[in-house]
């Protein structure tokens, strides 16, 4: 064959594989870093997939998603986001696409939803974290925040704007020993509101904050990297969420949405997951370096059904004590 001729079988192989390409949008509220780091992952394995990517905090994607659906269509095929109550109502509302045969061997069943149109990636929990140059005593449970010194230097998240504070919030007001008086006395002696989980880290390892309620993979991945922080599981228990990822059912590009979801559950995305800080839902996956066993924690027990139906109040009740 001539050289020329190589190269125009070149040239139209190479036509070839970018028409057979394809591209997929994911929202998420994963944070940008690591999701650079698992697109690079993905394309490892899958380099015809294109990811294209939409990072917010949990209700802002939820804001932009709903508006897109509104007035049409979005671009959106797949949703990864850190709140269980939100991807609930996208099932409720139709708008989830129903993995029947999404390869969830391994996985406990709880995570999963039961007709498969969302799927736990991860598990998070919601703990305290301190200031180790502030805080000589460290706390050990829910209650400690409540005394007058340690509640006008805490800082926590705001369901307006996290998804995981929506499901701690709606977890703790649940639970008998605390609910909203909790909420009214940590408010009336100075605890504060921010954005995210990522503004409390900001103000704890700073020194504005001494203590502040938070993801766990956040503090312990500001320890590890040498921030003045330790992070609490309290006595009580911590609230969880799963950071579930589902297809959306009118995405123009299902089997690879499909393809994405498949490796978010592997084993691959799995170990990748613990090495960024998260404990892993995947049977025969360490946790992270110096994270306890799942098995071990002490989970509060939460209704997602009543969240979703007090989802709206619990946000009002918030900002009213809080700010918005």
């Amino acid at each position: 064959m001539s050289l020329r001729a190589l190269l125009a079988a070149a040239l139209l192989a190479g036509t070839a594989l970018a028409a057979s390409a394809e591209t997929i949008t994911v929202y998420t509220s994963q944070p940008q870093d690591q999701m650079a780091a698992v697109i690079k992952a993905f394309n490892a394995e899958h380099p015809d997939i294109k990811v294209e990517l939409f990072r917010s905090g949990t209700t802002e994607v939820m804001a932009k998603l709903r508006a897109e659906q509104a007035a049409g269509k979005s671009p959106a095929d797949v949703v990864l986001i850190a709140d269980t109550v939100a991807m609930t109502q996208l099932k409720n509302d139709g708008r989830l696409y129903a993995f029947a045969d999404a390869p969830v061997q391994g996985i406990n069943p709880a995570v999963i939803d039961r007709d498969r149109t969302y799927f736990g990636t991860k598990l998070i929990t919601t703990g305290i974290v301190y200031n180790t140059n502030l805080v000589k005593t460290p706390p050990t449970s829910w209650k400690d925040l409540e005394a007058a010194e340690a509640a006008r230097a805490t800082i926590m998240p705001s369901p307006l704007y996290s998804g995981a504070a929506v499901i701690h919030l709606g977890t703790m007001l649940q639970q008998p020993a605390f609910g909203w008086d909790y909420y009214k006395a940590l408010a009336d002696k100075g605890a504060v509101a921010g954005q995210g989980n990522g503004t409390v880290i900001e103000a704890v390892a700073r020194g504005e904050k001494a203590y502040g309620v938070i993801i766990e993979y956040m503090a312990l991945n500001a320890r590890a990297k040498g921030s003045p922080v330790d992070f609490v599981f309290p006595q009580e228990g911590v609230s969880v969420i799963t950071q579930p990822v589902g297809i959306l059912k009118d995405s123009d590009a299902l089997e690879a949405a499909k393809t994405f979801v498949k490796w978010q559950l592997s084993k691959p995305a799995q170990q990748q997951a613990a090495e960024q800080g998260y404990f892993p839902v995947l049977e025969g996956v360490a946790p992270p370096k110096g994270y306890p066993d799942p098995a071990t924690l002490k989970v509060l027990p939460a209704d997602a059904a009543v969240m979703l139906k007090d989802d709206k109040k619990n946000k009002e009740g918030f900002a009213d004590l809080y700010g918005g």
